[in-house]
């Protein structure tokens, strides 16, 4: 057979990024023909010349596919590889790459979706989907709910695949100790995500003068950096908080973070999965989220933690009184949620569904 190409020109690191990485590696390891095209300044392409994948490096913008000489370049070097599957994870790339993939006589023209975001019904996006592209993978049965929202037409549903992220079980895990939790007078939130819109900080500090009001003792820790710092920090301020919300930067490493805490929560507006609620679930922190895209496929209500409806600062705060009152029913539904990731997004078994979606379609 020929090569499995995964196209991907995002100079950001990103849960697209770390997709292509990761199983790239993986069928790399496993003697499969591969190449990775990415950004010639992206971190991806850094990560892949470290793993010695085979790679080609490429630029691409928004308005590249209107260049018809980046065209015939993508399309030249799908033919010198002899690729016959091409996996594209950016909205940009699908309209350079997927119609240079069907011009050189690809086979498997494959759009991986990892944001539960409706696409527009627009005349590219009917052009592209249904003339180019052959097959859909999406991260989540929300993700592939928003494919079609806006045009039941757009794409055939039965060509649509739903194969979750896989999360790195730790070995001895069961043997794990995990810290019981803190004191009530230091009763931790935590949270981790970029500093962006789309994760929704500022609920997190609106929520706090909401506990503070029904004289709850506790600190939020928001792990994570982005564009929105100064922001929060003011917002902070404002609503004189400062003793109870920490913004704690950048975190190396999420579960060992997660781990010093009592409960989790992510305010996101959306996910097209929540990698994080698996990782929280794995330290056997009970979880208190929106009832949004893919996180019901994540917690099991009243079972694992707590789904809310989007922006109810008094239901958030409702679930999160009862589990600082009662730290045994925390306890359990961190072991409900250990069992049920462990059982349903092992990455070892997610990235053996990947290859024979690749290898047999």
């Amino acid at each position: 057979m020929g090569r499995i190409c995964f196209f991907n020109t995002a100079i950001a690191w990103g849960g697209g990024e770390k997709w292509h990485l990761e199983v790239s590696s993986y069928l790399h390891g496993k003697a499969h023909n591969v190449l990775v095209v990415a950004h010639q300044k992206s971190e991806l392409l850094k990560r892949v010349k470290k793993a010695q994948i085979p790679y080609e490096a490429i630029e691409i913008n928004n308005l590249s596919f209107l260049n018809p000489l980046k065209h015939l370049k993508i399309r030249r070097l799908f033919k010198q590889y002899d690729i016959d599957t091409v996996v594209m994870n950016l909205s940009r790339d699908v309209k350079v790459a997927a119609p240079s993939a069907k011009a050189a006589g690809v086979t498997s023209i494959i759009y991986r979706r990892g944001s539960a975001i409706p696409i527009k019904n627009t005349f590219l996006n009917r052009y592209y989907f249904k003339s180019t592209i052959t097959d859909i993978l999406a991260n989540s049965e929300a993700t592939k709910k928003t494919v079609l929202q806006n045009n039941a037409n757009l794409f055939p549903k039965n060509k649509i695949k739903v194969i979750y992220n896989g999360v790195e079980i730790p070995q001895n895990i069961e043997k794990r100790e995990y810290k019981e939790s803190q004191q009530r007078a230091e009763f931790t939130i935590l949270t981790v995500g970029r500093l962006e819109a789309q994760k929704n900080q500022k609920f997190l500090i609106h929520l706090a003068k909401e506990l503070l009001e029904r004289k709850l003792q506790f600190k939020i820790r928001i792990g994570g950096e982005g564009r929105l710092r100064e922001e929060l920090e003011k917002l902070i301020v404002d609503l004189e908080v400062g003793g109870h919300v920490i913004l704690a930067g950048f975190i190396k490493n999420p579960m060992e973070f997660i781990d010093n805490g009592d409960i989790f929560v992510l305010p996101s507006l959306w996910e097209g999965f929540g990698y994080v609620l698996a990782e929280a679930a794995l330290c056997k922190k009970p979880i208190i989220a929106f009832d949004t895209s893919s996180n019901p496929e994540l917690v099991v209500n009243n079972k694992s933690g707590y789904l809310i409806s989007p922006g109810d600062i008094k239901g958030f705060a409702d679930a999160i009184e009862n589990l600082y009152r009662r730290p045994e029913l925390a306890k359990k539904m961190g072991e409900k949620g250990f069992e049920y990731v462990k059982n349903h997004f092992d990455k070892k078994k997610k990235l053996q569904e990947i290859e024979v979606y690749l290898l047999n379609g």
